[in-house]
């Protein structure tokens, strides 16, 4: 399908047309396709653009990862299939490790793809393919990690993730950090530090920050100590709010 750059939907159009190619190829699995059309939904509330209590989120999300001792980035199909050049810069800048994960499907064929597609992109490892751990309070393949990387993490970061899977998470006192376009998701919720924003526009501008607070101890920690999560989401649901009365 040929999409003029003109159409005024072009960026969205070339984005299903990646998820649709990348299920041809089994990186992704139809289920990701209702995943993604329910945060489009929800990024026309939002104007389709980074509104600054993102910005926030995305300046605080850094700060921690920048502060960890075992920071990880978990990687899913549709992740990989959206950003996965733009994932492999934020872990540089972050000094993070690369974990893929699945929710449906055949795990070790889509694991394979999800390494691949992210080796392509520049990664140099990504855990995964050999899971030795299970998160505790989750069932199925979904719990499977690494050893060496989410279960040893301290701080995480899990981009379109599970609501169960973010909830067992924070449970293992991991700082937990989501991308997610529903504010009131479980996941959203449950999180440390929740990112209410489109993909890729997210790890875009949270690689800009890293490379701003890099060694800036005391900025960081200003960083952290300024966000609290809670409030950041009601000022998300304040901003759209305003937006559908009329006065944004």
């Amino acid at each position: 399908m040929r999409i003029s750059r003109s159409h005024p939907r072009y960026r969205s159009l070339k984005t299903r047309e990646r998820l649709v190619r990348s299920i041809e190829k089994g990186l992704v699995v139809k289920e990701g396709l209702i995943a993604h059309g329910r945060g489009e939904a929800f990024d026309y509330l939002l104007g389709e653009k980074t509104i600054p209590p993102a910005e926030k989120a995305e300046k605080a999300a850094v700060a921690y990862l920048l502060k960890a001792k075992r920071p990880v980035i978990s990687i899913n199909g549709n992740s990989a299939a959206l950003a996965s050049k733009q994932i492999v810069g934020l872990g540089e800048a972050v000094n993070a490790m690369l974990e893929a994960n699945v929710f449906y499907g055949d795990r070790e064929k889509r694991i394979g793809l999800i390494v691949k597609e992210l080796k392509k992109n520049g990664a140099r490892e990504v855990l995964g393919p050999k899971s030795d751990a299970r998160i505790p309070r989750l069932m199925g393949q979904r719990a499977l990690c690494s050893s060496k990387g989410i279960f040893a993490s301290d701080v995480v970061l899990v981009p379109l993730e599970d609501g169960d899977r973010t909830l067992c998470l924070a449970r293992m006192d991991k700082v937990v950090i989501t991308i997610d376009l529903n504010p009131l998701s479980r996941t959203s919720m449950g999180a440390d530090v929740s990112i209410v924003d489109e993909l890729t526009r997210a790890i875009t501008n949270m690689t800009k920050h890293a490379k701003k607070l890099a060694g800036d101890t005391k900025a960081i920690n200003r960083t952290i100590k300024g966000f609290d999560n809670k409030k950041n989401l009601s000022s998300v649901l304040d901003y759209v709010g305003k937006r559908l009365a009329g006065r944004r």
